[in-house]
């Protein structure tokens, strides 16, 4: 068996190979495993996208068929507010988001203020019961509030809608707003709002003036959340409304497989998604903005 060692012109002893000492060659195993991995993200990204996609192919279909395509047109873009019902349904989306979402916000943040500055056990109790409505799920969650709600049609005949529904949404989406909104406080400093007060300024003066500014990229983003909780719905929404008031999601639940769904559901919904996607864009490139000119900064120090 021919021997791959080489001989030292030194010493005349055998030199040993990197195959010897345990070395393999993973070249082509490093290859595989990159184009593996291409594969899967490929993959992934694909299963997550097809389905926006296709939405947008049947937006700019001018056949209402879901099975044959006409010609390419953008008419349902322009048709979503003739659509009575569609219409409605929309407003009562963003009507329910933006005020569970402005409500959720105001007592979410209060009450990351309050936890922040009370016990550590009384906290540990508060968020173990915060974190239910997280854990819970979403049919769960209806159906209690729905039998809750059940319990006043004897003396609110007419409580199931608009209150109703309001009440569940801002129920699910103050924890996310809580969860958000905690860390930030820990961020700053504990001894803020004393040194506030010391100067003389009210304590809800101070909570405004100085709290609320010192935490505001918590409370946006525990916002930001909240209504995309909200207004993504439809379990929780599907058993707390009623008296004819729909929202978006429950509206096409209702409307599959009828006359009423029109393709101009489908022009709404890519407004809706180009819209988010150039919203995260739009922060994406003002964060990079941001820290570019603050390592600016930093050099110039």
């Amino acid at each position: 068996m021919k021997s791959n060692s080489k001989v030292s012109l030194l010493s005349g002893k055998k030199i040993a190979t990197m195959a010897e000492y345990g070395y393999r060659d993973l070249t082509v195993l490093k290859k595989s495993l990159r184009v593996i991995g291409y594969l899967c993200v490929g993959i992934v990204a694909i299963m997550l996208y097809l389905s926006i996609f296709i939405i947008f192919i049947y937006s700019v279909n001018s056949s209402s068929s879901t099975t044959s395509f006409g010609h390419f047109t953008l008419q349902w873009y322009f048709k979503i507010t003739e659509h009575r019902m569609l219409s409605d349904a929309i407003f009562n989306t963003f009507l329910v988001s933006i005020c569970a979402t402005l409500i959720s916000t105001f007592l979410g943040t209060l009450v990351a203020i309050g936890l922040h500055y009370s016990s550590k056990k009384f906290r540990k109790h508060t968020m173990l019961l915060n974190n239910i409505p997280l854990l819970n799920a979403d049919i769960v969650t209806g159906i209690s509030l729905m039998l809750i709600f059940s319990l006043l049609l004897k003396l609110f005949p007419y409580v199931f809608g608009f209150p109703t529904i309001l009440v569940a949404h801002i129920y699910f989406t103050l924890p996310y707003v809580i969860l958000n909104v905690l860390p930030k406080l820990s961020d700053i400093d504990p001894n803020l709002m004393d040194a506030a007060l010391d100067l003389g300024i009210k304590p809800s003066k101070a909570l405004f003036k100085v709290i609320f500014p010192a935490i505001r990229s918590g409370i946006l983003s525990g916002m930001l959340m909240a209504f995309t909780m909200s207004f993504d719905d439809f379990v929780i929404s599907y058993f707390t409304t009623g008296n004819g008031f729909d929202n978006l999601s429950i509206w096409i639940y209702g409307s599959i497989g009828r006359k009423d769904l029109t393709p101009a559901v489908y022009a709404f919904n890519s407004i809706v998604i180009f819209g988010a996607m150039l919203i995260l864009i739009m922060a994406n490139i003002i964060s990079i903005r941001n820290a570019k000119r603050k390592k600016e900064y930093e050099n110039k120090k």
